[in-house]
């Protein structure tokens, strides 16, 4: 058996949009499978911003999410309603209850530098939740300052850390960042999933294939994160050289 650092961790990092329906879901299937993954104590998760429509414009509300999708996907209301369905009956299966007839399409940027803030007290995979709960099931709106208030003061931000996180051009700057690199290492759907920078799953997979990847991965991120060797008992060995004592 490998004996790893006590302190050290393989990071799993997760580019997410609050305004993706499947990101929800890929988030409950990957902590359904750090659920039976035995070495889940090893994880470092951290969740990346993306947006899937970085150019919506909240002076221009839509009624409601059908007429987004359909002027969106060029489709009638009745098919945007029935391909939304079909997302909510997948969501019912991981235990979320998707309110899609309530949400409101709002632009995610402001929602993301929270997040970022949020990251940087711990609270990163919290505000995602909450953030995804607001918009899919509470019916919020996202584009709204109080909304965005709310939310992270439910995470336990206070007025003061979320006006730093909304004004700030670090926290903005962040987003960006995190945009750029999905770009050049090729992300090009969300929810997307790398594992120690080297295997990555797209999409929300079963469980069992998140499991599967976290197994992988991990096995080899133990290989470099062995604890060094702090003494050595000699006894007879040979040498590389050929010399045998």
């Amino acid at each position: 058996m490998i004996e790893v650092n006590k302190n050290a961790r393989m990071k799993v990092e997760v580019w997410s949009d609050i305004f993706c329906p499947f990101c929800y879901i890929g988030k409950r299937n990957f902590e359904s499978a750090m659920e039976a993954f035995a070495d889940s104590h090893l994880i470092d998760l951290e969740w990346k911003s993306f947006q899937l429509d970085p150019e919506m414009d909240d002076t221009v509300p839509y009624e409601n999410l059908y007429e987004y999708f359909s002027q969106r996907k060029g489709v009638s209301l009745e098919q945007a309603k029935a391909m939304n369905d079909q997302v909510s009956q997948r969501a019912a299966e991981v235990g979320l209850e998707y309110k899609l007839d309530k949400a409101i399409p709002a632009n995610t940027f402001k929602a993301h530098q929270i997040i970022q803030f949020a990251k940087t007290k711990g609270l990163g995979d919290l505000a995602e939740e909450q953030f995804f709960a607001a918009y899919f099931t509470q019916g919020k709106d996202l584009s709204q300052k109080e909304t965005l208030y709310a939310s992270a003061l439910e995470i336990g931000l206070s007025e003061e850390e979320t006006k730093t996180a909304l004004e700030s051009r670090e926290y903005e700057q962040r987003v960006h960042d995190d945009l750029k690199e999905a770009q050049e290492i090729g992300v090009t759907g969300v929810p997307f999933f790398v594992f120690n920078r080297k295997y990555a799953i797209s999409g929300a997979q079963p469980v069992e294939v998140f499991v599967q990847g976290l197994k992988q991965a991990v096995e080899e991120w133990k290989a470099t994160a062995a604890l060094p060797l702090t003494s050595i008992q000699e006894g007879p060995s040979c040498s590389i050289e050929g010399t045998c004592d």
